[in-house]
């Protein structure tokens, strides 16, 4: 049976397994009471939410978003065809509505690309697990072999963990997770003294090769890079100066490797 991944539980909250994998959760969760407590925390969480917001999905469309008042405000000119005018004008009142139940912009920010993308999916990605206490990582340091075949085999690239004990940061595991550009590694270490950092690791579409850059989000500092195809970001609550010399040495164990 594969590995149950954090997103296996997720998608077991939200219906979305086939009856094999689901069948395979469950079993999972039976053996699992952390996990299986976990999980029932999630289902209370999605169904509270969606009572609170049922009386928004089910008030009416304000008038001024009806289609009546969007095809009387945006009647085509005589040289633009009926038809293609009333088309338009359907799916911009789809949309307004869309956006009237979501309480929210129409339309999403324009996803990052590059080294760029790659540092805010590992700022995203520790927000989520640099601070989880119960379920970090879901390889554990004993199984750093089982965790590299797994991510290589996922990323199509072979991967190595840095070793920063002289640094005072031990490893603790990873796991897998996802992004807009696919699977991606997280490989997590801590100093023992609650200190936790990740380094984020997937191919790269573009910026294949890109020199060391610093990049702050929020609470979450990091220095990304990328060689030979592969982009790396470390990321941690700590300071700048700290993580400086930490990314330098992963590059450097990293290259070593190759």
């Amino acid at each position: 049976m594969r590995p149950i991944l954090e997103d296996d539980l997720h998608a077991y909250v939200d219906g979305a397994l086939d009856d094999g994998r689901r069948a395979e959760v469950q079993a999972y969760l039976e053996s699992h009471a952390e996990s299986a407590t976990r999980v029932a925390g999630y289902i209370q969480q999605r169904a509270a939410l969606r009572a609170a917001l049922a009386p928004i999905a089910a008030e009416p469309i304000p008038p001024e978003l009806s289609l009546r008042h969007l095809m009387e405000a945006r009647r085509p000119s005589r040289s633009v065809p009926w038809r293609m005018a009333a088309a338009a004008v359907v799916l911009l009142a789809l949309g307004g509505a869309g956006g009237w139940s979501l309480r929210g912009p129409a339309s999403e920010p324009m996803m990052q690309h590059g080294i760029a993308g790659l540092a805010q999916e590992a700022a995203y990605t520790y927000d989520v697990y640099g601070a989880d206490q119960a379920h970090p990582v879901e390889f554990k340091a004993a199984d750093k072999a089982q965790l590299v075949d797994w991510i290589s085999s996922r990323i199509q690239r072979n991967i190595s963990v840095p070793d920063l004990t002289t640094a005072g940061y031990r490893f603790m595991g990873g796991r897998l997770v996802a992004t807009p550009y696919g699977p991606a590694g997280l490989l997590m270490y801590d100093n023992g003294q609650g200190v936790r950092l990740g380094m984020l690791v997937r191919p790269m579409t573009i910026d294949k090769t890109a020199r060391m850059v610093e990049h702050t989000d929020g609470g979450v500092n990091g220095y990304a890079w990328a060689d030979k195809g592969l982009g790396y970001s470390l990321v941690g609550s700590t300071s700048s100066d700290i993580l400086h010399p930490l990314a330098n040495e992963m590059r450097r164990q990293i290259n070593d490797s190759i």
